[in-house]
Parts: C-alpha cells; sequence; structure tokens
C-alpha cells in the first residue's frame, strides 16, 4: 500500500502545486476562509463581467426571454453581477432579489449556514425553492414591464 501520495483534489497536479491547490479547495468548503474566498470570487467575477458588458454589451443572454420576450425566474442573475461590478448595489438588488439572496447563501454556506438548508425536509426545501422562484417570476415580470402593477 506504499507509494506516491496521491493529491487530495482531483485532477490536482502531484507536489508542491497539488498540495497548495488541495489545501485552497479544502479551505473554499469550511469556515471562515471558505467565506472569504467564495466572496473574492464573486467579487473578481462580478468585477470581470462588468467590465465585458461596458466592453460590448452582449444584449438579452436568457434565452427564454430572447425568444418570446417574457423573462424567466432568473433573469436578472448576470445584471446582479453587472451592478455589484460596477458598485452599484441598489440596483443590483433591484435586478433580481431572489439571484442576490442565493449567491449570498453560497458565499456564506462555509460558515454552517448550508447544514441548515439540508437538515430541512426534501418537500419544504422544494416548497420554499417552488416559491422563490414564483416570486422571482413575477418580479421579473414586473420590472421589466410585461405585467402591470
Amino acid at each position: 500500500m506504499g507509494g506516491a501520495p496521491v493529491a487530495a483534489a482531483a485532477g490536482a497536479p502531484e507536489g508542491a502545486l497539488g498540495r497548495v491547490v488541495s489545501r485552497t479547495l479544502t479551505a473554499a468548503r469550511h469556515g471562515p476562509v471558505g467565506l472569504m474566498l467564495r466572496a473574492a470570487a464573486m467579487a473578481v467575477a462580478a468585477v470581470g463581467v462588468a467590465w465585458i458588458h461596458r466592453a460590448g454589451d452582449p444584449g438579452v443572454l436568457c434565452p427564454l426571454r430572447a425568444l418570446t420576450g417574457i423573462p424567466c425566474p432568473l433573469c436578472g442573475g448576470t445584471t446582479v453581477f453587472i451592478e455589484f461590478g460596477s458598485g452599484r448595489p441598489a440596483q443590483a438588488v433591484l435586478a433580481n432579489p431572489v439571484a442576490l439572496a442565493g449567491a449570498i447563501g453560497i458565499a456564506v454556506a462555509p460558515l454552517g449556514l448550508g447544514g441548515r438548508w439540508w437538515a430541512l425536509q426534501p418537500k419544504t426545501r422544494a416548497w420554499m425553492l417552488g416559491a422563490a422562484l414564483v416570486g422571482s417570476e413575477l418580479w421579473q415580470l414586473v420590472r421589466l414591464g410585461v405585467l402591470r402593477v
């Protein structure tokens, strides 16, 4: 059972780099370091998306909205990151509060809050996700002027 040590992360190179990659991936899953790594990755992604959007507007990215004019519940998710990356958090919240809440949930999961989610009964989780998606769809329909209030 001897032999060369295997890197903990699948596909990670062996040696010093493999150990660094393995420790980083492990830290990204747990505790405050994981929170900071996830938040930093999201911040870099937000600034990158904002820069790409500013350089050349790709237009509507949602296939459903592009084909039918009707937004999906996740419409505005990219806009959330564009607005945050551009330094406009209020507009990010208005673009899609559900997508923003999901991103925050993913970021804080290493602090143990993810365990509370998985401790819920599957039926309860399904109802909560369904209610969030219905609420998000209604928000998008009003925000984009498809549904008048």
